[in-house]
């Protein structure tokens, strides 16, 4: 019996070891932890320009509704429809004799009263040279005199008829008050145009150079006046395509509007640009971004790495064992994929950008291989 027992012990013995070693070779040590892969940074300390983004509208830096001043029939027009005009091109021409007759009527009145005034002032000359000799009463030579008056007064009257008709009579041929770009044509020779007419003959847009109103949240009101009061020289404003990155064009500030309004809580501004491509068009939608300054030594961090929670925005620091710390931060403003950081951080510090969603408090980090960090922000890119 005693032979028995001793190889049953020694069996069970070894069975106790086997279970024993394959637990602890299961189990890790209790202080060990698992770390995880992310993508970290360091935050930045650089000058970056201030810039204030609205969403603007093209127009005409100057346009013009073309209108006959006088009644008439339009004879013929001087442009093509979409041409460029320059300034004192002609535009239409209208039937001018009408006009031309009024004109001649009042030369031909001039010269009628111009020939009685020179013979009146004849008859003055006799008639006080009679007075002199005693030979004529007074009476007649003040009546004479008067009568000099009084053609001299009518040819003045004359004369502001001939500067009338002239003046209407030059209306006959309409030219372009500005250089720009006409429209379409609205009235076809032929027709018989009026003063009164609502529509008139073309509409003609200066496009070059070319404008753009704009507005910005009236919080952003006393940015701007600060900066005008800074700079030298216009502020700066750059027109974007509509969600597109390429620019149009580069103009300057004339104008921050004298008041705020109330019914949007926006400030309107305008820009004016040169425009030799016509790459900007009056009615296009546009965003126009005002250059403030510089914003010296500021902090920056990439945008993915700011995180919202319920105390406000907080982002990940990594520390040099490579454990994450969770740090408050106070954001300045989010543009162009770089947030602008004043509060919660310091230049050099590790933060993560890529990985947040597996982090807490206290855990360790390994950094991602350059492959992967680079197809993870191709990915968020997308």
């Amino acid at each position: 019996m005693l032979l028995i027992g001793i190889p049953l012990l020694a069996v069970l013995g070894v069975a106790i070891w086997l279970l024993s070693h394959h637990k602890s070779d299961a189990t890790p040590p209790p202080n060990q932890t698992t770390s995880v892969v992310a993508t970290t940074t360091r935050v930045r300390q650089h000058d970056i320009p201030i810039y204030l983004t609205g969403i603007g509208t093209v127009v005409a830096r100057e346009s013009v509704t073309v209108r006959a001043r006088v009644d008439g029939q339009l004879e013929a027009v001087g442009f093509k429809e979409g041409q460029d005009v320059v300034k004192g091109q002609l535009i239409a021409q209208l039937d001018p004799r009408t006009l031309q007759a009024q004109l001649d009527e009042a030369l031909a009145q001039k010269a009628k009263d111009a020939a009685q005034l020179a013979n009146a002032r004849l008859d003055l000359r006799r008639y006080t040279d009679l007075v002199k000799q005693n030979a004529s009463p007074r009476q007649i030579l003040d009546t004479q005199r008067a009568l000099v008056a009084q053609l001299e007064a009518a040819t003045q009257v004359d004369d502001a008829q001939i500067s009338y008709a002239k003046t209407q009579f030059s209306f006959t041929r309409i030219t372009a008050p500005i250089s720009g770009r006409v429209g379409a044509r609205l009235v076809d020779p032929g027709n018989i145009v009026h003063a009164a007419d609502p529509n008139g003959l073309v509409v003609i847009n200066q496009i070059d150079p070319i404008s753009v109103v704009f507005t910005l949240p009236e919080e952003s009101f006393q940015d701007i006046n600060q900066a005008l009061h800074n700079s030298k020289t216009p502020l700066v404003v750059t027109a974007y395509a509509r969600n597109n990155p390429k620019a149009l064009g580069q103009g300057h500030l004339i104008l921050l509007n004298n008041q705020i309004d109330t019914s949007t809580g926006t400030v309107q501004l305008k820009g004016d640009f040169p425009n030799p491509g016509h790459k900007l068009w009056p009615g296009q939608y546009v965003d126009a971004r005002l250059y403030l300054g510089v914003r010296k030594n500021a902090l920056t961090i990439p945008s993915q790495a700011v995180m919202r929670g319920p105390g406000g925005n907080f982002t990940f620091v990594v520390d040099a064992s490579n454990t994450t710390q969770v740090q408050a931060i106070h954001v300045l403003e989010i543009k162009d994929g770089m947030a602008v950081i004043d509060k919660g951080l310091h230049a050099g510090q590790r933060v993560v950008i890529d990985g947040q969603y597996k982090l807490k408090q206290g855990v360790k980090v390994t950094e991602s291989s350059p492959q992967k960090a680079g197809n993870t922000s191709q990915g968020n890119a997308n």
